[in-house]
């Protein structure tokens, strides 16, 4: 077999570090899952508490709590507090990119 040695040091100096594509494959991981893409799409339309996302989406509360949790670890959603309600949004304009570019995707 013979090697490409110059294709092969140009790809090796883009490469990124390891440890940067293994939190890039966990973010991907985040989307792997519906309920939370449907949160996120949710999220598109309006910044909301858990309790109108649970009712909207037709699951319980304690299953949007644990995915928004998982959301928020991922930095994927961020809230902000009013009296006792806290109130959820998309984190920045990347998360409804990465969801476009995924639905633009699949569409081809």
């Amino acid at each position: 077999m013979h090697a490409h040695e110059d294709i092969i040091k140009k790809v090796t100096e883009q490469l990124p570090e390891d440890e940067l594509l293994y939190d890039l494959a966990e973010l991907f991981k985040i989307f792997g899952d519906s309920t939370r893409i449907k949160i996120l799409y949710v999220l598109f339309e309006a910044e909301m508490c858990v309790c109108d996302i649970a009712q909207l989406l037709g699951i319980s509360q304690s299953a949007v709590s644990h995915q928004l949790r998982q959301l928020k670890q991922s930095k994927l959603v961020k809230y902000r507090r009013e009296g006792k309600t806290v109130f959820y949004s998309l984190a920045d304009g990347h998360v409804r990119t990465i969801i476009n570019q995924g639905l633009e995707h699949i569409g081809e």
